[in-house]
Formats: C-alpha cells, structure tokens, sequence
C-alpha cells in the first residue's frame, strides 16, 4: 500500500479483520478512494487464498477488482503482524444497505437487473472452477454511475468477499459436526449440510435464490426459524415464496430451490431463464426513490398510401339557412300548487 494513503473510516469489522477506507491524492489533485481488507497473521491463508482468486477473476464482470499485485505486510496499532489487500471502493455500500434504504419493495425491473449482475458474476466464477460458498447480500456490493449530464443514477453489482471459496468438487475447510455449514446458515442449501458431501456449483443457485427473495419480501429467508434452519433443510424445506410474487418469479425461485441439486441447472441456464429475459430492460437499473433516467424509442412513421389522389378535389359550398325564432307568447303563466305527500313509513303491516 501506498505511504501516501491516507486512512478515513472503517467500513466494517468482522471476526477475523476488518475493512477499511483509504484516499490518494492523483497528480490532478483528485482523491482516489480503496476499500482496504486487513487481517492479522494467524488468518494469512484467507486473505492470501481470496487474492488469488481475485487476481484470476481480474477483468471479469460483476466482481469487485484488485486494485494491486500483492498483498502488504504492515502492523497494526497493537504492533501485531497484518496483511492488507487493496479493492475498489463501493460508494453504494452493500445490497443489503441498499434494501434497508429502499424501505419500499425494490421494483420488478430492478431486481431483475440485479439478479442478471450476480449471475453474470457466477458465471465467471464457476467458468474459473470455483463455488463462492457464502454469496448473500452482505458479499454483493453497489457500484453508483451517474449520467454526466442528468445526474441520473444507476448501479452496478459486483461479488465480494472470496475467503471461503472453495474448488468445485473440493470439501470444505469451514465444515463442522456443530456447525454444518460451508457459508451463512440461512442461504445453504440442503446438500451443504450433509456430512462427507463435497461443494458444488449449484449450492450458490440456492443462496441467489435466498437473495432474490430476500429483494422481492424485504426480510431475510427462514425469519423466526433460524434455529432450525438445520433440520428444515435435512427434511427437504425450502423459504416459503410468497403467492403474492410473480409468477415468473415464483418459477426461477422454485428451481433455486429444487431439491435435486441438478435440477437447478447452471448460472448460464438461469441468465436465460423467462424471468429475466421475459420483458429484458435496456436501460439503466434505478430503485425506487431514485432519480430515475427514461429511454426513449421512436418509432418509424407509418408509410405513406400510393392510394391518395393527386388531381385536387372539388369543394361544394352549401347556404345555411337562417335561423327561425319561434314567437313567445306574452300571456301570464299558471302555477298549479301540488299539497306534499305524508311521509313514507318503513313499517311492514302485520296480518
């Protein structure tokens, strides 16, 4: 890292490190921002295993960049051994900011747009071999892009967070007898929990399918079960999707879910799967609440006829007549005075 980097704020803490904002003055006076990770010593296998795989993903879409070719040794203020890895800066935060933000639902259109982002991004990672392992809305960061000249704002979404990844086919490190989990509990699948079983691609189908239904209802999957997510998903459950989605997005969310870990097909199957490409929008993807930016289609006019006339038409002019105005008679009106009628009574006559 740069001497010249100048700390700001801490973005986030977790168990084993942190995450933390750094600015860098450009030769044009500018502030460059980098969203930095540090972790202590005895974790080097995360970050180093995550820079590794970042730097294989460099250049693909919809994942959060490097921005350097090595990790960097440093001490903290404890004097402890760190490394720190330098990324791009998410100015949006994370998807989940973002949710708890829009306290209305995020529109349809959005969340498709979302949902191709993240799936874009699988498809690289799975294409370079791996399984993320611990996609959720907390490893989904939001990019902001602002038009130049409207200041109208869309996002971009890119992956985070590749501590945990795992090669397809390979066990997880993370696995437990306790704790029978390869990620977050509540966006495993039900394979994930099996003992001996090895990781697949298709375990972040599942997870995708926990966040999109996590944008259309606003909570989290398995609310007021978290307890036994284990047993639930030993005993086949999936999140319960609500009848109130469409339906389409009912029949993307039931094959996320499908119980047989094939029959949720792949993250390229899914980017052409009708919920997304059913009515695909071309423009920006704006929440609601936003500025949003409109894109316009003009259409051709219509052809002219060959059938129109060329020699000019003939206009008949026809006189109106004048207008005949009836005589008023000068004789006095009657009035006819009509007593009131009794008042109607609701009654019914007993016989």
């Amino acid at each position: 890292m740069s001497p010249e980097m100048e700390f700001v704020k801490v973005l986030g803490k977790g168990t084993y490190g942190s995450v933390e904002l750094f600015s860098h003055k450009q030769n044009d006076g500018s502030l460059l921002y980098n969203a930095v990770k540090i972790m202590d010593s005895e974790n080097y296998g995360s970050i180093d295993q995550e820079f590794r795989i970042l730097s294989e993903l460099r250049g693909c879409p919809c994942i959060v960049q490097l921005c350097g070719n090595s990790l960097v040794q440093g001490i903290d203020c404890n004097g402890k051994k760190v490394y720190m890895m330098s990324m791009e800066y998410a100015a949006a935060g994370t998807l989940t900011n973002f949710i708890k933000r829009n306290r209305t639902k995020l529109s349809d259109s959005v969340i498709k747009d979302f949902t191709r982002m993240i799936l874009q991004g699988l498809v690289s990672i799975h294409n370079h071999g791996y399984v993320h392992c611990d996609l959720k809305p907390d490893n989904i960061l939001l990019f902001p892009l602002y038009d130049k000249d409207t200041w109208n704002c869309s996002y971009e979404l890119k992956i985070s967070d590749f501590g945990i990844s795992t090669r397809a086919g390979d066990k997880s490190g993370c696995w437990r007898v306790d704790e029978p989990w390869v990620g977050t509990s509540i966006y495993m699948s039900p394979e994930s929990v099996s003992d001996g079983t090895t990781v697949e691609k298709t375990l972040d189908l599942w997870s995708l399918g926990c966040i999109v239904l996590k944008m259309y209802t606003g909570k989290r999957p398995w609310l007021g079960f978290e307890k036994d997510v284990k047993s639930l998903l030993l005993n086949q459950k999936a999140p319960e999707i609500p009848e109130t989605l469409p339906c389409d997005a009912r029949l993307f969310l039931e094959k996320c879910f499908s119980r047989k870990p094939e029959e949720r097909g792949s993250a390229s199957e899914l980017l052409l799967h009708p919920f997304l490409t059913g009515d695909e929008k071309k423009g920006s993807s704006v929440a609601g609440g936003e500025r949003t930016g409109m894109v316009l289609r003009l259409r051709k006019p219509p052809p002219i006829s060959k059938d129109i006339p060329t020699k000019p038409r003939k206009l008949k002019v026809i006189s109106q007549k004048p207008q005949q105005l009836k005589k008023v008679s000068n004789k006095p009106l009657k009035v006819k005075i009509v007593p009131p009628r009794p008042p109607r009574s609701d009654f019914v006559p007993v016989l």
